[in-house]
């Protein structure tokens, strides 16, 4: 897998916890991150855990987290998420909005997790610029600080400012950051550990109004049809719509065509089995869709720029 020196580079993220912090949100924050290093085969991304004063944090399960100071957090790095959930209003304090307002001068981007808008809102961070936060708050976020641009979105993406609504949009954005900084396929491989996209329903009439949720259906369909691909007419077929538009959202959201986005996905399950299971090449090359062993052979070196045998072993 081919990166650029800038993506290849290690970028440094800080999560600034709080007294009953949500698990969920926790864990989709950094697991995407987690697993892009795992698939990557190096550190693209490394974290750090704090709170304000350091100690043991619990979630709102009781499960401790052992923090740092977030004073130590020196001299800063990439992103701070922050990570409030449960009784954020209690938090937003003089003090926490001036130790926010420091951090903005060592992180290149804040995020608002679940109720971290409403942290990053208090201390003067997000008047004039766009922001969520969870939809139950979101009333309340929008009528205490009307300077803020709140936007029901499920997260929005800027430069130096993130947010997202909830435990369930917080994978969402943590993908999109990382289909920003190194691929879409990439980030389709990443969520497709957590089986995020998976979900086809072909019956929605919803699922099928915009770019993405037309690509995020189309790759479901793929991943089960890899033993026996789908010809692409058939894909869009399945998907009640016109083959030039199933063509156009692939360009726009992967960058790539439909052929080559289904070629990629049946060439990744086959390094995984290569590297996590025993079977033989050709039984693998059967399992992806190939006509025989020296097909997928020659696609996967293409690919990857080393032959099958050269992955045994190393899952």
């Amino acid at each position: 897998m081919q990166f650029s020196e800038n993506s290849r580079a290690t970028q440094k993220i800080s999560v600034l916890l709080f007294e009953a912090f949500s698990n969920h949100c926790l864990a989709n924050t950094i697991e995407p991150f987690r697993a892009a290093n795992a698939i990557a085969r190096q550190p693209l991304y490394a974290w750090e855990i704090f709170s304000l004063d350091g100690g043991t944090v619990c979630s709102s399960s009781g499960l401790p987290i052992e923090t740092g100071s977030l004073s130590a957090a020196q001299p800063g790095g990439d992103f701070l998420f922050l990570i409030p959930s449960y009784h954020y209003a209690d938090y937003a304090t003089p003090r926490m909005s001036r130790s926010l307002r420091a951090a903005r001068t060592r992180f290149k981007t804040l995020v608002g997790m679940d109720a971290g808008s409403w942290l990053l809102a208090a201390a003067g961070l997000l008047d004039g610029r766009r922001a969520t936060i969870h939809w139950d708050e979101f009333r309340a976020f929008s009528e205490t600080f009307p300077h803020v641009d709140a936007v029901e979105d499920r997260f929005v993406i800027e430069p130096d400012l993130a947010s997202c609504g909830g435990a369930s949009t917080a994978i969402e954005l943590t993908l999109e950051l990382i289909k920003r900084r190194h691929s879409p396929m990439f980030a389709l491989e990443v969520a497709a550990l957590f089986m995020h996209g998976d979900r086809l329903d072909l019956h929605d009439p919803i699922q099928r109004l915009t770019s993405d949720a037309l690509v995020r259906n189309a790759t479901a369909l793929m991943r089960r049809s890899i033993e026996t691909p789908l010809p692409i007419p058939d894909v869009a077929r399945r998907l009640k719509v016109d083959q030039k538009v199933l063509e156009e959202c692939f360009r726009k959201d992967m960058r790539m065509t439909p052929l080559a986005v289904y070629k990629a996905i049946r060439l990744r399950e086959a390094r995984r089995l290569v590297e996590l299971t025993r079977l033989s090449i050709a039984e693998i090359a059967e399992r992806c869709g190939y006509r025989n062993a020296s097909a997928m052979t020659r696609a996967y070196r293409q690919e990857f720029g080393v032959a099958p045998r050269g992955h045994r072993g190393r899952g």
